[in-house]
């Protein structure tokens, strides 16, 4: 539950109010809304496109244009149409962490060679599966995983992923980390990583790649913090002489505040440029949040508006369990009306969805204009980790989604 006044922050070209109706897109959503029912996600191809290009325009500058590769976290968003549209625009690969994703991208149009798979707690049919697939960039975050690994792919490069018992996330949020001073089942720590390698020769594996993910949704606030997590990675990368890339994961976010600003994606290359390009590595990211989240919508229905106690509450048809984030993470999704209003006074309200839970407010205390002429509400930054992680609680799984695309 967050509190925070409605403004403007998040309008942008393709997401804004023209003519007091909002448009994402290039489409009214208010038509959206009436034509694909609630409650639907709405995604933009173009831009997800856009979002890419910004990345790979950063790396080129400072990477070249063959000295890097962009892995689409598809755990962030599935939706089958939005990776068959992301093959077809070749830009970027997959990054999968189940056998069921390396099948899923495989469908989708991706080959296994464009698909870099890290996971953990894989269990043996896993393997097995995973083996299958000849030419695929298999990232093993432990001494079990290279072992196991080694048993079915002896002779074959194989990278590590690594913990450098730091992390970094939007706002110190430590539910976002990964690593840090907890320990965590994510990776191989430099306690281990000598004995890693030895594991990885035994079985005649040369180590190609280095591998870390250490937290989520980092803005341009955080990056001395990341800087300092690339830099304790540097230690593994130089007990390896063989390593040939880096894959740095993602973890690059978006605003979910007005308090929030875009990062500076001129100083996060910047900081990839000192720490690997000058080692000659060749730079892979993983970026699913900065690529999918502002890319998508998420439109309820305004089911009833009434007054309980001192508090205006507004309920839609849409739970928590449609899009977790808010309720697992504490990220702020802000609710925002399809139409503003003229009037100069708004109401604090509390968003509320339909789930038996307490949890289930959206928001509390939102500044919105008179609500009593209004049939929807549109959930921004809906666009990754909400659809690909919602649940049936209750029964009210039920959901849409569309691709529109330019």
């Amino acid at each position: 539950m967050m509190q925070q006044q409605t403004s403007d922050w998040w309008q942008r070209k393709d997401l804004c109010y023209q003519k007091q109706d909002l448009h994402f897109a290039g489409r009214r959503v208010a038509d959206l809304a009436r034509q694909f029912g609630t409650p639907v996600f709405v995604y933009s191809a173009q831009r997800f496109k856009e979002n890419i290009e910004r990345v790979k325009n950063a790396l080129t500058a400072v990477a070249g244009q063959h000295r890097h590769q962009l892995y689409y976290a598809m755990k962030a968003n599935r939706f089958a149409p939005l990776l068959t549209f992301l093959k077809q625009t070749g830009l970027c690969g997959i990054d999968a962490c189940s056998p069921a994703e390396v099948e899923y991208a495989l469908g989708c149009g991706f080959t296994a060679r464009e698909i870099s798979f890290t996971a953990t707690s894989l269990s043996q049919p896993d393997f097995d599966q995973l083996a299958r697939y000849d030419g695929m960039l298999f990232n093993a975050d432990s001494l079990h995983a290279i072992r196991e690994w080694g048993r079915r792919k002896p002779g074959s490069e194989i990278g590590l992923r690594i913990n450098p018992a730091a992390g970094v996330s939007r706002a110190s949020n430590q539910l976002l980390q990964y690593a840090g001073p907890v320990t965590t089942k994510f990776g191989i720590y430099r306690e281990q990583f000598v004995e890693a390698l030895t594991v990885a020769a035994s079985f005649g594996m040369t180590v190609r790649r280095i591998h870390l993910h250490t937290g989520c949704g980092y803005l341009t606030e955080q990056l001395p913090q990341w800087q300092a997590v690339i830099e304790k990675c540097l230690w593994f990368v130089e007990q390896v002489p063989t390593v040939q890339r880096i894959n740095i994961g993602g973890g690059l976010g978006v605003p979910h505040a007005a308090s929030d600003q875009p990062i500076d994606l001129g100083k996060w290359a910047d900081i990839i440029r000192q720490s690997f390009t000058v080692r000659d590595l060749i730079v892979d990211v993983e970026p699913g949040d900065y690529l999918a989240k502002d890319a998508g919508l998420l439109l309820m229905a305004i089911t009833y508006l009434e007054k309980k106690q001192q508090t205006d509450f507004l309920g839609v048809d849409c739970g928590f369990n449609i899009a977790p984030e808010p309720a697992y993470y504490n990220l702020p999704f802000q609710p925002v009306p399809l139409f503003t209003g003229k009037e100069l006074d708004h109401t604090p309200y509390h968003i509320a969805g339909h789930i038996n839970e307490a949890l289930d407010v959206w928001y509390e205390n939102l500044l919105l204009p008179a609500m009593n002429d209004q049939k929807y509400l549109a959930l921004i930054n809906a666009g990754a980790y909400s659809g690909s992680m919602a649940s049936n609680h209750c029964m009210r799984g039920q959901f849409r989604e569309f691709l529109l695309l330019p």
